[in-house]
């Protein structure tokens, strides 16, 4: 997909109808991560793209949520999930926007679609009061993490994961 592409997708708000294409997208989310280190992060399984698309819908009504599609003539091919926040202790920060999920499908990548989406949440969180947005990105999505250094995110935390059960140490 090129620039021009992106201008064709539009970005709106998810509706219950999106589900079971935010259900793949979420597989797809789910698998990548395992992909990256199966150790960290669970696998797919055959129930993953109903409970994804399940749990990604049922928050719409929610004044806190923010769940947002790339839609392109028709067909989801991206989205996006976040929410607000109050304090959390557990984190060390004050009330904030959290981006939970950025997902493009590939066929569509590389076309500013990620950003058409990440844009549109920020907004969307600004709108909500929210003064601060945090994510987490896998240590090995480079492309993630370039997407969010341009959009003017910095880093803060690092995320260390060790297994009990035979782990080093």
């Amino acid at each position: 997909m090129n620039e021009s592409d992106a201008r064709a997708v539009s970005i709106r708000a998810a509706v219950s109808g999106d589900a079971p294409a935010l259900g793949r997208l979420g597989a797809l989310l789910v698998r990548t991560h395992h992909d990256f280190d199966p150790a960290r992060f669970m696998p797919a399984t055959p129930r993953t793209e109903r409970g994804y698309g399940s749990f990604l819908t049922s928050p719409l009504a929610a004044s806190d949520a923010v769940v947002l599609v790339a839609d392109r003539e028709g067909e989801v091919i991206g989205y996006t999930y976040a929410g607000l926040e109050g304090f959390d202790y557990m984190s060390l920060r004050g009330p904030a926007g959290v981006l939970h999920d950025i997902v493009v499908d590939p066929a569509h990548r590389g076309g500013g679609v990620g950003r058409l989406l990440l844009d549109s949440t920020l907004a969307a969180l600004r709108e909500r009061g929210a003064r601060q947005v945090v994510l987490s990105t896998a240590e090995r999505n480079a492309a993630a993490q370039r997407l969010f250094a341009r959009a003017g995110f910095r880093r803060t935390m690092i995320e260390m994961t060790r297994e009990l059960d035979g782990g080093a140490g």
